[in-house]
């Protein structure tokens, strides 16, 4: 298909799966029309790139649906002097509609193969402004803190103190948590008087595997 096909489905994306449901930051719409979802995906499931739904990258990971990159996105609050850390590249998709909208993005993963091909599609689209590394995601980057925001896109049973610990006075981390089926996603603000927590409806994730994630045997 041409890439003006994949234009015209990423607009109509936007338009009825994410701004139709409340989203309305522009920055963020302008950043889910531009970012080429179907670079980020098997090429045999181009045709459904921009489905209102999640599709499998490989690993057992999948590339969240198009309205919940959205919608925590938009809860992210960013902006453009930012410093971003995510937690779980999977695709590489999320870490390229950050970059469109901060000033840097740091981002982690524990499966090495996945995190390469995220490298290889996010270097072909020009990023300069990603750094990527191979690790457990729940105990953050702290050579790198303090960060604005954090994106977690994995659900956790409890949110993981050393994230909380490596974010920003006024950062937001939101986070998807829950049991092994269900989670709600959550966003924590970092205040003066400390931590606090606002929900934001259900959704369903992934395991987020490590130290103070939930214990996967072979990992640790």
């Amino acid at each position: 298909m041409p890439e003006d096909h994949y234009t015209a489905m990423r607009h109509r994306m936007v338009e009825t799966q994410i701004a139709a449901r409340g989203v309305s930051d522009s920055r963020v719409l302008a950043a889910m029309k531009k970012v080429p979802r179907h670079r980020f995906i098997p090429s045999a499931l181009w045709d459904q790139a921009h489905g209102d739904y999640p599709l499998p990258i490989g690993e057992d990971q999948t590339i969240s649906q198009p309205y919940i990159v959205a919608l925590m996105t938009e809860m992210l609050e960013l902006k453009d002097t930012d410093r971003v850390l995510e937690i779980g590249t999977g695709s590489g998709y999320q870490a390229a509609i950050l970059a469109e909208l901060a000033a840097h993005v740091y981002t982690m993963d524990r499966v090495g193969s996945l995190l390469a091909q995220a490298e290889r599609v996010l270097a072909s689209l020009g990023y300069t402004n990603i750094t990527t590394r191979v690790g457990d995601g729940t105990l953050g980057w702290p050579e790198e803190m303090p960060f604005e925001a954090i994106i977690v896109t994995a659900g956790a049973p409890q949110v993981p103190r050393p994230l909380t610990e490596q974010l920003a006075l006024g950062g937001r981390l939101v986070i998807p948590v829950g049991d092994r089926w269900s989670q709600t996603l959550t966003c924590v603000r970092k205040t003066t008087e400390g931590l606090k927590f606002e929900s934001h409806g259900g959704c369903r994730f992934v395991r987020l595997i490590g130290e103070y994630g939930w214990q996967e045997a072979g990992w640790l």
